[in-house]
């Protein structure tokens, strides 16, 4: 870790930003050094804005995990687009995140041009380098830098951190000179029933083929202390249409007790502490135009 000035201290934002499924999540747990961000094979999976906080050295650096950046067909989709657009607005650095295996494509062009016409510093991450050989990872880098003036380039495979510390150490020594934000232990600032219902929702993504998981959400109902120190937490599953929730619970509730004995061990994991979970799956036709879903994910209903 990095040496600062003795009693200097650093601490600030950094937003990463990025086309869907390009590891953005990753690198934030990563940094965090827990669970606070939930990952997907899929695209799309982050919602919103999720701070990964963490000391590096002096420096106390909070990651906004913003949602991928993509082409919106829906209200949820251009409120998503919109959240991480919010991020790159409150962040002290930005970092471009880019899928070194997918390479320069159109939705990374996009990101680009959006960039160049706010006239935003940035940095280049190129992650899942392990997928990738040097010859290639250099031609992108260059065709990147060659689009657009990045300040820094790092090759990171967040995944197995690989090169990760030259990009902290970097960080770190170009956020503002600051008291730390947060307290020094705290990894998130996430209430702990929406990381409960994130991490439902990844084991749908986990566990559910084709497009359904897009198709649902899950709300915190319930996360109550039990007086012998468990938590009970209730979670209510939303989907749009009855087929859809007989496919959730699956032949004799078998895919939902699956989905919540995974959520469960998770949760128990990360929160060292017991949990007894209970999920209910509901069909709620127009959620995706329900404002209150998105006051609780803090997305913009009119974006």
């Amino acid at each position: 870790m990095l040496k600062g000035a003795e009693d200097e201290t650093r601490a600030g934002f950094v937003a990463l930003l990025g086309a869907p499924n390009a590891g953005k999540s990753t690198l934030t747990n990563n940094f965090a050094g827990s669970k606070v961000s939930i990952v997907s094979p899929k695209a799309q999976t982050t919602r919103t804005i999720v701070k990964g906080i963490g000391v590096w050295g002096n420096a106390q650096i909070i990651f906004l995990d913003t949602p991928g950046v993509f082409k919106p067909k829906r209200r949820l989709d251009r409120a998503m687009v919109a959240s991480a657009w919010s991020g790159v607005g409150d962040a002290d650095i930005v970092a471009l995140v880019v899928d070194a295996k997918r390479g320069f494509d159109e939705e990374t062009q996009a990101i680009i041009d959006a960039l160049k016409a706010n006239q935003q510093k940035a940095c280049l991450v190129l992650n899942k380098i392990d997928l990738v050989k040097n010859e290639t990872l250099l031609e992108l880098a260059a065709a990147l830098n060659k689009e657009y003036a990045f300040d820094e380039t790092f090759m990171i495979s967040a995944l197995v951190g690989k090169g990760v510390d030259d990009f902290y150490d970097y960080l770190a020594k170009n956020l503002p000179v600051s008291p730390w934000l947060y307290p020094e232990e705290q990894m998130s600032d996430m209430p702990l029933k929406l990381l409960a219902a994130e991490i439902v929702r990844e084991k749908l993504f986990l566990y559910l083929r084709q497009e359904l998981p897009y198709a649902l959400t899950v709300e915190p109902e319930l996360w109550e202390r039990r007086d012998d120190g468990s938590v009970r937490a209730e979670m209510t599953i939303y989907v749009e249409r009855d087929g859809q929730k007989q496919i959730v619970l699956g032949r004799g509730g078998a895919m939902i007790k699956k989905i919540g004995q995974s959520a469960r061990r998770e949760l128990e994991d990360i929160l060292e502490e017991r949990i007894h979970l209970f999920l209910f799956v509901k069909v709620r036709e127009n959620w995706g135009e329900d404002r209150a879903r998105y006051t609780t994910w803090n997305l913009d209903f009119n974006s």
